[in-house]
């Protein structure tokens, strides 16, 4: 990829970082850059009530050109998936830079019509699905009581009860997947992520898996870890997810509830932007120690798993990935989680709650841990950013070759 220009398009890029698959998008474009001598340029979205609607601003997000694009309030729904203003300028912004290839994210709000206009002008797309946005108008697939959908494949015409709004629903499904098959590539975190995407009708035949990296442990985490685990005999359990029923707050609420005893510590991570997440949060249910802990970098996040020695991923969604996951076991951190569709495709995967089960399982997966806490865990082998990137490499450099 030396000396190719990828322009990335996802809805948030640094210097606003949000979410998963930002963190990818970001980490992997600064890997292209270090090991492959690649050029990578971004457009994201901010919104500002300071500029005019749909002004782009150009800024610098270390050495990689980010170009934001300020959205206005009181867009359509319709907006969210079509945004013929948002793909104007994007279009615009291909034709001035000139790039070799568009790396397509996450694009809620952005709008998928920016394959169809790279695609125009011969410019080579690789698609990286990241969640069911693409399948879902709900994105998440959870029916409006915040169960499951649990559709596979997914069929449009069974998302009736889900959506307030069918025939736009059902517009929206035909659009996002003619704009995903004019795709050169479509890349996916796990297998289930393809498997149920392409079982859908999403650009079949053209998805590879694309396994996510991961930020590995620095040389003095595993001192950090043993330092605060002589300080402290107590197992420590975390927590980043939010206080959703997506991510099974709730379910852990009632696990500890009826867990009896208090002889733990509960590190629950504040991942908004504003500080909302646990601002009057009760904790009244929890017997041992609740600690808030801040919202951390990348580069910050060996402090926060030194401190833990359980992540509880209870999720009540299949999930494409599972980022947290893959950072704790590479740090021989224990996890306690849901058969969460490709958070499991680890070699670390324990005994699975099924999605939907009551709190009983989660108590006691959590009393046993406490009875028998495992020390030393051997990490396993992940992924880091920099094997993701000479993997993408790999997969791009076909498609640039050709033009």
């Amino acid at each position: 990829m030396k000396g190719r220009h990828i322009l990335v398009v996802n809805v948030f890029f640094a210097p606003n970082t949000y979410g998963g698959a930002t963190i990818v998008a970001e980490q992997v474009a600064r890997a292209l850059i270090r090991r492959t001598g690649a050029r990578v340029s971004a457009v994201s979205l901010i919104a500002r009530g300071d500029l005019a609607p749909y002004a782009m601003i150009r800024t610098d997000a270390g050495g990689i050109a980010s170009y934001l694009i300020n959205m206005p309030a009181g867009r359509s729904g319709r907006a969210a998936w079509d945004n013929p203003e948002v793909t104007a300028r994007v279009a615009a912004l291909i034709d001035g830079l000139e790039p070799d290839l568009l790396h397509v994210h996450c694009v809620q709000e952005i709008g998928a019509g920016v394959i169809g206009e790279a695609k125009a002008r011969g410019l080579p797309v690789v698609l990286s699905v990241h969640d069911f946005w693409w399948l879902c108008a709900r994105q998440f697939m959870l029916r409006p009581d915040h169960s499951y959908c649990g559709q596979n494949p997914v069929r449009i015409e069974a998302c009736r009860g889900c959506v307030t709004d069918f025939p736009a629903a059902r517009e929206r499904f035909a659009f996002l997947q003619a704009q995903a098959a004019q795709a050169d590539l479509v890349t996916y975190p796990s297998r289930f992520a393809r498997e149920l995407s392409e079982g859908s009708g999403l650009a079949p035949g053209r998805g590879v898996v694309w396994e996510n990296g991961v930020r590995l442990p620095g040389p003095g985490f595993a001192r950090a870890q043993a330092g605060r685990r002589a300080r402290d005999g107590r197992v420590s359990f975390g927590f980043l997810g939010g206080p959703s029923q997506l991510k099974g707050w709730p379910l852990i609420r009632q696990a500890f509830a009826g867990l009896g005893r208090s002889d733990y510590r509960l590190v629950l991570v504040e991942g908004s932007l504003d500080g909302s997440w646990w601002k009057g949060a009760d904790f009244s249910p929890f017997s041992g120690e609740v600690e808030v802990y801040p919202r951390f970098a990348q580069e910050e996040m060996d402090a926060f798993y030194a401190g833990i020695d359980v992540v509880l991923f209870p999720s009540q969604w299949k999930e494409t990935f599972g980022l947290a996951i893959r950072e704790a076991v590479a740090r021989g951190i224990a996890v306690i989680q849901t058969d969460s569709g490709g958070t499991t495709e680890h070699p670390a995967v324990g005994d699975l709650i099924p999605i939907g089960a009551g709190p009983n399982m989660l108590r006691a997966q959590i009393a046993a841990t406490l009875d028998n806490p495992v020390r030393g865990r051997e990490a396993v082998k992940v992924q880091d950013f920099d094997g993701q990137a000479r993997a993408f490499a790999g997969l791009a450099e076909p498609l640039v070759s050709d033009v």
